[in-house]
């Protein structure tokens, strides 16, 4: 008689379900790995702009910035950070530079083809503690998104 080699449909059958099993594991966790990394991006963009905010801030406090005595001293829009303002502390004219880039919004839904400074809901430094409006001035900034992160806590709120 002669050996047959090769797997039996049972070890088959087993080993399937094993792998199916696995895999049910593997994938919900794939999925919070994803959306801690976002979250993580979040809290990075957020700290980014507003120290920027508080540098722009700061800048306009020690009069190296351009600032009319009707304005709060807060950059006028988001890209300004970019853009930089005109340094009048430099003999040679130079700028003042406080992002290279503005980072656009992780949690933003439906954000595909919009400019980094649209994805990000900005506060004016005339609103009050209760609103968060725009106004002339970005006194701070937060997520568009209205999901809740895994704490619990929702994404405008951080």
């Amino acid at each position: 008689m002669r050996k047959q080699s090769g797997f039996t449909l049972i070890e088959m059958m087993a080993a399937l379900t094993l792998l199916a099993l696995l895999l049910s594991v593997a994938l919900p966790f794939s999925g919070l790995v994803k959306r801690r990394a976002q979250e993580q991006e979040l809290r990075h963009s957020l700290q980014l702009i507003r120290h920027a905010i508080d540098a722009y801030y700061q800048a306009s406090i020690e009069g190296r910035i351009d600032k009319s005595l009707d304005r709060s001293g807060y950059p006028p829009d988001l890209d300004s950070l970019v853009k930089g303002a005109q340094d009048k502390t430099n003999p040679n004219g130079g700028k003042l530079y406080f992002l290279r880039r503005l980072p656009a919004d992780p949690m933003c839904e439906r954000c595909e083809g919009r400019a980094a400074a649209d994805t990000w809901d900005t506060r004016s430094y005339d609103s009050s503690a209760d609103s968060f409006s725009s106004g002339r001035d970005v006194f701070d900034v937060r997520s568009k998104s209205l999901r809740e992160g895994i704490n619990g806590t929702r994404y405008k709120e951080w």
